[in-house]
């Protein structure tokens, strides 16, 4: 089977049977030139073969490319006027060492992957509640960094973990 040669380039755009199709266009027709212009398509390089040269308009998600996203900087979506005092009641807490009393498994440890935090003891490092002097939606807002101690390892692991306030009792200051 022998595939078909390319087809030979020529210099203008247009095909040569658009070209002939608007010379013999009669002048007292309304049609104008730009209605007889092919859909220029997107062709494929020129190493594929001829017979799949002809691709259809582009796709439609391509137009969706365009659409530029319109993002809330700067909106008092989650500000509000208790933001302050909410900062101010979390800020005691940040040093505090802290021991955890709900049974919470983090997975993100590697030494010790599925570890139970209860009864562990940490310090709060940071109430991330509050980002910009706004309230962000942090459904885990203190940041707890635990050490544990591993057999085999002369250093302990540190790792921090997220939690609810309900989730641990303050033990005393770091």
């Amino acid at each position: 089977m022998k595939f078909p040669t390319r087809l030979p380039t020529s210099p203008s755009p247009m095909p040569t049977t658009a070209a002939t199709a608007s010379a013999v266009a009669s002048p007292s027709t309304s049609t104008s030139s730009a209605t007889l212009l092919p859909r220029r398509r997107f062709l494929p390089p020129a190493s594929t073969p001829a017979r799949c040269r002809l691709v259809p308009t582009p796709p439609r998600w391509r137009a969706r490319l365009h659409i530029a996203p319109r993002v809330a900087v700067g909106s008092d979506v989650f500000s509000s006027p208790d933001v302050a005092a909410e900062q101010a009641a979390a800020a005691p807490k940040v040093g505090k060492r802290v021991r955890v009393t709900a049974p919470v498994r983090v997975h993100h440890v590697a030494k010790a992957p599925g570890l139970d935090l209860r009864g562990m003891e940490g310090v709060v490092k940071q109430y991330v509640g509050v980002w910009k002097g706004k309230r962000v939606t942090a459904n885990l807002p203190f940041k707890v960094e635990f050490e544990l101690n591993l057999d085999g390892q002369d250093k302990p692991v540190r790792f921090i973990a997220h939690l609810r306030e309900r989730e641990f009792e303050i033990v005393g200051d770091e």
